[in-house]
């Protein structure tokens, strides 16, 4: 590498680094295996497909929009874009999230614009095996697919004697009573 400028020494090493990448964890391919994000609403255990989740992010400052839905907590400047953001906690429960510091917002696109969700707490990535997975008639009775869970999840998996649902936020970003925020 003697007598290359110091770009071409990076550009070398970027190079010669990129032609022994093997796959990055989130592109390799291992049958049975199901890689998300996985967070809490409430007591419940949640983890949804990583191209439905565009960005993670602490909870900026929100400014309440009067006359919106109740989960509606407001919108947020998150770099010069106005984003709609929802408790649904709230939106899904009835019952507003206790908002404390550490708390986290899932960005989700949608057609219009992207909006905001409120989450509890934020695990990160999580996998699952096929054997790990709840049999659908057994979603009720581990409460995960109840009241208004069950338009969101279609499975359920058991990962450390806890139940986690694989919840669609694409799904919930299309329901007509969550696209019409404003009352």
């Amino acid at each position: 590498m003697a007598g290359l400028s110091p770009f071409d020494a990076l550009a070398d090493y970027e190079r010669r680094s990129l032609a022994h990448v093997a796959g990055l964890p989130e592109q390799l391919e291992a049958p049975g295996l199901w890689r998300g994000v996985g967070y809490r609403i409430g007591e419940r255990r949640m983890a949804s497909p990583f191209d439905e989740v565009r960005e993670i992010l602490t909870l900026p400052q929100v400014t309440p929009v009067p006359g919106a839905q109740p989960w509606m907590l407001g919108l947020a400047n998150v770099r010069g874009n106005l984003l709609p953001i929802v408790d649904l906690k709230q939106f899904l429960e009835g019952e507003r999230t206790v908002l404390h510091e550490s708390q986290r917002i899932l960005l989700v696109r949608q057609p219009g614009g992207d909006v905001a969700v409120l989450i509890d707490e934020l695990y990160g990535q999580r996998s699952f095996h096929d054997q790990q997975q709840i049999p659908d008639d057994r979603l009720a009775d581990e409460q995960i697919a109840v009241g208004r869970y069950t338009h969101f999840i279609d499975r359920a998996y058991r990962l450390d004697e806890q139940p986690w649902g694989i919840f669609s936020l694409e799904r919930l970003t299309r329901t007509p009573e969550f696209r019409q925020a404003a009352g």
